[in-house]
């Protein structure tokens, strides 16, 4: 079963509206999915599942022992899940939890030097993961979000965050309105829009490490 966690340090950096589109690409593409809101405090993804009318269950599970209910709920059932998880500085536990459960992490991010100096602690983490799983850790990759077109920074902060040794989606989110306007409207053809290509690579994450 496939486990997509979304995080970051911080609110406002994309996590709801990444979840979202990712899981709808994923649905789309014809597997099973179960999306989870894992941030008590909002509950965004399941208001919006349900004012969307989503083809596919959300669950409410802000709990900081995820990664072992979690499992219980989902496995045999679906082939996806996809995890909407709270500000990781507020609620750490929780956000941890759901990171030990994932096969593929997502950090949704702008291009911007404020959210750039925040990748670290995303970082420590995942360090923490490790340590917990044994060593293992999920494929980890960045996708920049609310990009503006054709600007040269954007460029700039993939470079950055490469020599950093972070793996960096080619995708990039485009600050559009189908995005910031999103919540609340029913999802389509998410598979064909730059969410769907940044999945189509995330997932071929984990095929690469192994061949390495």
């Amino acid at each position: 079963m496939l486990v997509i966690t979304v995080l970051n340090l911080k609110g406002g950096s994309s996590k709801t509206t990444s979840a979202a589109f990712i899981a709808h690409a994923m649905h789309e593409s014809g597997l099973k999915v179960l999306a989870v809101d894992a941030d008590g405090e909002n509950e965004s993804l399941l208001q919006w599942g349900s004012l969307g009318e989503w083809p596919f269950p959300v669950i409410g599970m802000a709990v900081p022992n995820l990664h072992r209910q979690l499992p219980g709920i989902a496995n045999g059932k679906y082939d996806a899940v996809v995890i909407d998880t709270p500000p990781m500085k507020e609620q750490r536990s929780i956000v941890l939890s759901a990171a030990r459960l994932a096969t593929h992490v997502v950090c949704p991010m702008a291009p911007t030097p404020i959210e750039y100096n925040r990748l670290p602690a995303v970082r420590q983490l995942l360090v923490d993961v490790a340590d917990l799983r044994d060593g293992d850790a999920p494929a980890f990759a960045v996708l920049f979000t609310r990009t503006v077109s054709n600007a040269a920074s954007t460029e700039v902060y993939r470079e950055m965050v490469a020599e950093d040794g972070d793996y960096v989606l080619k995708p990039t989110i485009g600050r559009l309105e189908r995005y910031s306007q999103a919540f609340g409207m029913p999802i389509e053809n998410a598979l064909n829009s730059a969410y769907g290509d940044a999945v189509i690579e995330l997932l071929d994450l984990d095929v690469q490490k192994e061949i390495a």
